[in-house]
């Protein structure tokens, strides 16, 4: 829970943050809020005697339900799907629809996708943070930024250059944990899975290391906990009606976000104006064909939009890998079974006898080899069902509309699909859902089984489908081989379980402290 939030004695039990209530505008706020609970109830009464044809689905709270709950945000929202499968919550100004049904996901992103887009809503939310990147925005914008980024991601040089930039990473992170292990360190395996992930995207979006740009490392970690704390407040908003009167005054939540946002830019904007430099100086990377650079061939592209662009693509380069490397390893520590089965694949498959060679190691790694590794992906997509990096995809309706199950979407309402509380939905999955089996995607002959996009919906589906899941699957597997070829790992506290972060992305809160040793020859 967070230190700002206290416990207050009620019938439900339940958590109310008194910054919150300590405000002179919350009062008139929650009584409005359950008038307008009263109503949309009335409403709902109508509907069932018939007076009123529009069929809607079960309202199952209030905003203020999920503030409340903010401490535990996507379990509890866990608790209303599985309870109502879809369903509404009530907020000052529209009805808010969760859904969990992959009908429904699939309606959603593909077959009426015009009609549930990024929406002002959500784009007054994220801009200050994310700006008019490809998150944020819609119509041609968006298609102008995923066309050139999706070069980056389809042509064969560039994956062989992505590739050359996720080995060379490998080895670093491998020497990292080998002196670990001869020292007996305890290691933060979020903070060194964020540092790898992040050099690789540097490389990627601006074909550089962190390092040459800035003589250390500690500026990249720097603003990545400034950017994780911007993440925490934006999510925020979606449940505190007060956001925009915080941010009008400059006080609370809202004044650090401005100060945190800050430090994000000028981190980025350093970035833009050293590869700027570096173009105009005709100087060479060995990394090739960087988004940046593409960008920059746009002539016409002001310094916030190149920002809002390149935030943007690191954000999605680094978050889906570190976190989900970082949630790896803590499952890999909760199930050593499991941690010793991967290793016995990769060993298996690469048939390199010196584990200590991390170069000759990697080297074996080719994209061939790397598909053998079945036990291995679906380990690693076994962890992105529990713990997918973008817990909630959320739409506005951008007219009437009727979904599959029957229910009206009014316009303007907020469609949100779930991933997080899909992953562990036993109506999808089974009375097992909340285990970690990798083997659920195994088929009959030892071969990865894939499941619908719209059941495993952690890189969304159709037209707004992650165009880094194949980049995101082959740096997590390079990396993966690597370390569990060679090293075994443990909690330093085998008790201890993790919670995770209340940002956008979901991440481990406090860090994921373990214990490295070398694997057997």
């Amino acid at each position: 829970m967070d230190e700002h939030i206290y416990k207050s004695t009620s019938s439900s039990g339940m958590a109310i943050s008194m910054d919150f209530l300590s405000n002179p505008f919350s009062i008139p706020i929650i009584t409005t809020t359950y008038l307008l609970l009263l109503l949309c109830l009335y409403v709902y009464s109508q509907q069932r005697k018939g007076k009123l044809t529009k069929k809607y689905h079960p309202i199952a709270g209030t905003m203020l339900n999920q503030l409340f709950n903010f401490h535990r945000f996507h379990d509890y929202m866990v608790d209303l799907a599985s309870k109502h499968g879809t369903y509404r919550l009530i907020t000052p100004f529209r009805y808010e629809v969760y859904t969990s049904d992959p009908v429904n996901v699939e309606y959603i992103l593909t077959t009426n996708p015009e009609n549930y887009i990024k929406g002002t809503y959500n784009h007054t939310i994220l801009k200050d943070l994310l700006g008019n990147g490809i998150f944020t925005v819609d119509g041609d914008k968006w298609r102008e930024q995923r066309k050139v980024k999706s070069h980056n991601f389809s042509t064969k040089a560039l994956r062989e250059v992505n590739t050359l930039i996720f080995r060379e990473n490998a080895v670093e992170l491998a020497h990292t944990l080998s002196e670990a292990a001869t020292n007996n360190q305890i290691l933060d395996m979020s903070v060194i899975f964020m540092r790898a992930s992040l050099d690789a995207v540097f490389k990627v979006a601006f074909g550089m290391d962190p390092e040459s740009m800035f003589g250390s490392s500690e500026e990249s970690v720097r603003f990545n906990d400034f950017f994780d704390d911007a993440s925490a407040m934006t999510l925020k908003r979606y449940v505190d009606v007060t956001w925009k009167i915080k941010k009008y005054f400059n006080i609370g939540t809202e004044a650090k976000l401005k100060e945190n946002v800050k430090v994000v830019d000028e981190f980025v904007y350093k970035l833009i104006k050293i590869k700027t430099e570096q173009i105009d100086n005709n100087e060479d990377s060995r990394y090739k064909g960087d988004v940046l650079t593409r960008f920059l061939q746009f002539k016409d592209m002001s310094p916030q939009y190149l920002r809002d662009i390149i935030l943007n693509f690191i954000i999605a380069g680094k978050d889906t890998t570190s976190s989900g490397m970082t949630w790896f390893i803590y499952l890999l520590c909760k199930h050593p079974e499991i941690q010793d089965k991967v290793a016995k694949e990769i060993k298996e498959v690469i048939k390199f006898k010196d584990v200590m060679d991390f170069t000759g190691f990697v080297n074996v790694m080719t994209e061939d080899v790397l598909e053998k590794m079945h036990y291995l992906h679906a380990t690693l997509t076994e962890t992105l069902r529990l713990y997918p990096a973008v817990p909630l995809g959320v739409k506005i309706c951008a007219e009437d509309d009727v979904l599959p199950d029957g229910c009206h979407v009014n316009k303007g309402d907020m469609m949100t699909y779930q991933p997080y509380a899909m992953g562990r939905m036993k109506l999808l999955w089974g009375d097992d859902a909340n285990e970690f089996k990798p083997e659920r995607w195994i088929d009959e002959n030892g071969c990865f089984r894939p499941e619908s996009p719209f059941k495993f919906t952690a890189f969304q589906a159709g037209q707004r489908i992650c165009l880094g899941k194949e980049f995101a699957y082959r740096e997590m597997k390079i990396f993966a081989s690597m370390i569990l070829g060679c090293f075994v790992f443990k909690l330093d506290d085998e008790n201890k379980q993790a919670k995770f972060k209340k940002t956008l992305n979901l991440h481990i809160n406090g860090g994921l402290h373990v214990r490295v040793s070398k694997r057997a020859q």
